[in-house]
């Protein structure tokens, strides 16, 4: 007999508003971009009181992750395109 727990999680899932890849893709250009306007204020924490490479290093992330963003979007745009959003 299932538990109260298990009967209240059974449909959990089942109900999508997009199809898992374009939920992967919306989900990870969401934690990029909070990243990517992160890099900021560590490039400013890294000025005031780093070690002498932290705002390199930091500044380097900030460009790959503006990279990697516009690569998702572009992504994002070919499903969209193609019906697969």
């Amino acid at each position: 007999m299932a538990n109260a727990n298990d009967q209240a999680e059974q449909h959990i899932g089942q109900t999508k508003g997009l199809p898992n890849h374009a939920h992967d893709l919306v989900h990870d250009l969401s934690t990029r971009l909070d990243a990517l306007w992160r890099y900021d204020q560590c490039i400013a924490n890294a000025e005031k009181a780093g070690p002498k490479d932290a705002k390199q290093f930091w500044q380097e992330l900030k460009t790959q992750e503006a990279k990697n963003i516009d690569r998702l979007k572009d992504l994002i745009r070919q499903c969209v395109k193609d019906g697969s959003f």
